[in-house]
């Protein structure tokens, strides 16, 4: 278990625009940043940041919590491995007690797995770098690829010795079960024998964007035909091949800051890159590209680059992956090497300054290289260029958005010297065939009416107990001034409502009114934040809400933050910037406190006449009279309430 002294210096020195910024692209917003939400696919931000709060939100998903709430959501990490992610991040050591093997036990499959990979990647690169053989044959290869020893602990790259079961052994005598060994694919189990899966290959570790081990690539070194060249982990619960990029972790921050990821095929392709000094690049690992991995990218920048062989295949592979990033709404160029080089071989033979001019001068619009590409096929021959242009348009047809559309379109028209009108009937033949719609030159165009939807019914409670922990989140230390309506008897012996006015903290108002009424909340959630924070604001009347979230249980946390941060929604809209003004709950607070409460009374006065009317048709005659009287004082006492609400509002 880790210490309290541990998790309060990690809440301490962590920044959570920092720790966050390690996985979206943040942009400053006012005093908060802004993001695309990693949580949902999505094309104009919702994802919001608080540096002053210490918390964010995701308005797309709904989710939201302080930063290792966050962690949790993400990385599915559990709360020990988020606080170790952080004490890490901030070079914090981290005090904990010896964990007793009955906890061992307790931990989830998900969490095995992790560690069992943990332990591989650690194995591996000791046999690399301690053991004979592994110097001989694996450490050997790795210089021969131009790899210096920084990079290759860097990459934490390995070798598996060449024996049948060494790896498998040596886990199992440190106490790693069979089970997961075979679940992670690091082993494979065949009756009563067990074999290690990457026997005799150099091993390059897949990290998820936190850094965690996901899986493995191997390669073998020796010229058995019968074996595959490359060879990964098989899926598992915690390695998805489709959902992961190769390079990502250490690529993440790079791609951020310059705004662009180089898209490469291979492991080595990201090292050589790496090395050399340009770090913003990642590679599918030798599978075919997909709109997951492409949405991983999208969180940290809109623009990719894709680099590629000089040779024909990889060049039509790169095509084919063109259209998919196109598709998710990103800006992408193509580059290609020299005849005989490749990402990786490009990447030795020049200096960094070197390679980002080649890849300046000769990274080229999707639009024009797919012309100069193909247009050498096509030459002279009317019928393949037809066929070129309808491939062009194809790939216009992906984007999204429609002026960038009508922006290619244009391009394509200059380009293969066609009509616009042409290249748009196409475009419309193409949306036809998916029930997409595309630009047009239209001057009109038909409103649509759906059948309205029924409407949800509003929980008139729940919305009340959350405004009333609002108010406590938001002003619970103001001062305000409280007009209360009593009520006194007049002149003629007639009941009036008269107001008094008395000056008070907003958190002693709400106590001493629900203590008064003796109301308790329904909401479990809501019962527990209430106790928490009155018992904050008795124990110490200048209490700051800002790190009360990362004191809290998570899911009361993710209740916190939604409070937080529900106005935050407005900045992120920019609705000023379209003259449309909302209004700020500080500029009412007296009022909204007391219309609150009051309207709480009103409900639960007015449930309480609901349950009396119910009571009345199944009570004994006897009893009724009674019931009867109870319900003449509760609607009495309705119409105060309603008119000191009137009189409020």
């Amino acid at each position: 278990m880790i210490s309290k002294n541990t998790i309060d210096r990690v809440f301490e020195a962590s920044r959570v625009e920092e720790v966050l910024g390690d996985f979206v692209n943040l942009k400053k917003s006012g005093s908060n940043y802004k993001g695309l939400s990693p949580f949902s696919e999505e094309r104009t931000p919702s994802f919001m940041v608080s540096p002053v709060k210490q918390i964010w939100k995701d308005f797309s998903s709904g989710k939201g919590g302080n930063v290792v709430a966050f962690l949790m959501e993400h990385e599915h990490f559990t709360y020990p491995e988020a606080i170790k992610y952080l004490a890490k991040k901030y070079n914090i050591e981290v005090e904990e007690t010896e964990q007793s093997q009955e906890q061992k036990e307790q931990a989830d499959e998900r969490e095995s797995m992790y560690l069992v990979s943990e332990f591989a990647a650690k194995y591996f690169q000791h046999n690399l770098l301690k053991t004979d053989l592994g110097k001989a044959i694996g450490l050997s290869y790795f210089k021969e690829r131009g790899f210096s020893d920084e990079t290759i602990k860097k990459f934490g790259l390995g070798y598996c010795l060449d024996e049948w079961s060494n790896f498998t052994s040596e886990a199992l005598g440190k106490g790693y079960k069979l089970e997961y060994l075979e679940k992670t694919g690091l082993t494979i189990v065949k009756e009563e024998k067990q074999f290690d899966r990457f026997k005799g290959r150099v091993m390059f570790p897949i990290q998820s964007m936190s850094g965690r081990v996901l899986g493995f690539g191997g390669r073998i070194l020796t010229n058995d035909k019968k074996a595959a060249k490359y060879l990964n982990s098989p899926e598992s619960e915690i390695y998805h091949k489709s959902k992961v990029l190769y390079g990502i972790y250490h690529a993440k921050q790079a791609i951020a800051k310059e705004d662009n990821c180089f898209l490469v095929e291979g492991y080595t392709d990201v090292i050589q890159f790496n090395q050399s000094g340009i770090e913003n690049v990642v590679s599918s690992s030798g599978t075919a590209l997909t709109p997951e991995q492409i949405r991983l990218i999208n969180r940290l920048t809109k623009n990719i680059t894709v680099l590629f062989d000089s040779d024909a295949a990889g060049q039509r592979a790169s095509i084919r992956g063109i259209d998919l990033i196109l598709e998710q709404g990103m800006n992408v160029k193509v580059c290609a090497f020299p005849e005989g080089e490749d990402p990786d071989s490009f990447a030795k033979k020049n200096s960094e300054e070197d390679i980002r001019l080649y890849l300046k001068n000769n990274s080229k619009d999707f639009i024009n290289y797919k012309a100069s590409l193909l247009m050498e096929e096509a030459k002279n021959d009317p019928v393949k260029k037809a066929s070129l242009i309808r491939d062009m348009v194809t790939s216009i047809s992906k984007i999204p958005d429609h002026i960038q559309q009508e922006v290619y379109v244009q391009e394509t028209s200059r380009i293969m010297d066609i009509s616009e009108d042409v290249i748009f009937s196409t475009l419309a033949q193409l949306a036809g065939a998916t029930g997409k719609q595309v630009p047009k030159k239209t001057k009109s165009f038909e409103v649509v009416r759906d059948d309205p939807a029924p409407r949800e019914k509003v929980d008139e409670l729940y919305v009340l107990e959350k405004t009333i922990i609002s108010l406590l989140l938001l002003y619970g230390s103001v001062e305000e001034e409280f007009e209360d309506l009593v009520l006194k008897t007049d002149e003629k012996g007639e009941m009036i409502l008269e107001p008094e006015v008395q000056k008070s903290k907003v958190y002693e108002k709400v106590f001493l009114d629900l203590q008064e009424d003796e109301v308790a909340f329904a909401n479990e959630n809501f019962r527990k934040i209430y106790q928490q924070v009155i018992g904050k604001y008795q124990e110490d009347e200048n209490f700051s809400i800002d790190n009360f979230v990362n004191e809290m249980a998570v899911e009361n946390a993710s209740e916190v933050t939604n409070i937080l941060m529900e106005e935050e929604q407005y900045v992120l809209h920019d609705w000023e910037r379209m003259e449309i003004f909302v209004k700020e709950k500080k500029e009412g607070i007296g009022r909204l406190v007391n219309e609150t409460i009051l309207s709480l009374r009103r409900y639960l006065v007015n449930r309480k006449i609901n349950e009396l009317n119910q009571e009345v048709k199944d009570a004994p005659p006897e009893e009724s009279p009674g019931i009867l009287q109870d319900i003449m004082d509760y609607i009495s006492l309705k119409k105060v309430l309603s008119n000191k609400l009137n009189r409020v509002m």
